[in-house]
């Protein structure tokens, strides 16, 4: 999966990048690029409550981060969130959509929550913004 996602280098002055001045490096599990070109993290913190609330969630780490680089679709959020969605054939319960709730600031973003669901649907209704092309 690590060409499906852009994580940043090493060198990566990340200081310049996070919004949050008290971000650190250390809070940080990765940071994937969205299709907006924005690099959105995903923070110990947010993986520890996503896995409490959802412990399915355990070790599909490399799911979300897909989620938001190589989306099948993305959906308006509730304000200005935006909603990644992925089918996935085959998860850790069974066949699922993956969905990952991020937000997007000026120059990078992060992820604020993630399940998987089997009905999609009234997620969808929310209004499509992006679609991956069928070819």
């Amino acid at each position: 999966m690590d060409d499906l996602f852009c994580p940043l280098e090493s060198n990566f002055e990340l200081p310049l990048l996070l919004s949050d001045s008290n971000m650190t490096s250390q809070n940080l599990i990765e940071v994937v690029i969205s299709r907006n070109g924005l690099p959105i993290r995903l923070t110990y913190k947010q993986w520890s409550h996503i896995t409490e609330n959802h412990d399915y969630m355990a070790g599909c780490i490399d799911m979300v981060l897909e989620t938001i680089a190589e989306p099948d679709l993305i959906v308006k959020g509730w304000t200005d969130e935006l909603i990644a969605l992925k089918h996935y054939p085959k998860t850790v319960i069974s066949r699922k959509d993956a969905v990952v709730i991020y937000k997007e600031l000026k120059n990078d973003g992060f992820v604020i929550t993630a399940f998987l669901t089997s009905s999609c649907e009234k997620i969808i209704k929310r209004g499509i913004l992006w679609q991956k092309s069928i070819s």
